[in-house]
C-alpha cells in the first residue's frame, strides 16, 4: 500500500525558511519521481518542484526558482522541500506526491499525501 507523509509544515515570518518532509511507504522511490505540489485558498492546486527517480534531475515552478531545493534521501525513502526566503504567497496546502516526469512542463502525481500547511506571514 502507498503511503505519503508530509510532515515540517508551520507559521514562518516573511523572509524566513522551512523544511518539508515526505516519507513514503512500499517502492515509491524505485518507481516514480517524488514532488511537491501546493494550493492556496480559492486557487488550483499547482506545481512546485520534483525530482527525479534517479534524483538527478529536479524541476521547479518559476516561482520558487532559487529559493526552494528539493531533495531525496533513498535510504530513508524521503523527500524534502527546502524552502528559504518565503513569501506571503506561498501561502499554502503543501502535498507531497509520487510523480510521473514526462517533460519539464509534463510533471503528473499519482499518489498523493495529506498535505500540510505553510502560513507565511507579512
Amino acid at each position: 500500500q502507498v503511503q505519503l507523509v508530509e510532515s515540517g509544515g508551520g507559521l514562518v515570518q516573511a523572509g524566513g525558511s522551512l523544511r518539508l518532509s515526505c516519507a513514503a511507504s512500499g517502492r515509491i522511490f524505485s518507481s516514480y519521481g517524488m514532488g511537491w505540489f501546493r494550493q492556496a485558498p480559492g486557487k488550483e492546486r499547482e506545481f512546485v518542484a520534483a525530482i527525479s527517480r534517479s534524483g538527478g534531475n529536479t524541476y521547479y515552478t518559476d516561482s520558487v526558482k532559487g529559493r526552494f531545493t528539493i531533495a531525496g534521501d533513498n535510504a530513508k525513502n524521503t523527500v524534502y522541500l527546502q524552502m528559504n526566503s518565503l513569501k506571503p504567497e506561498d501561502t499554502a496546502v503543501y502535498y507531497c506526491a509520487a510523480v510521473r516526469i514526462i517533460s519539464d512542463s509534463r510533471i503528473f502525481g499519482d499518489y498523493w499525501g495529506q498535505g500540510t500547511q505553510v502560513t507565511v506571514s507579512s
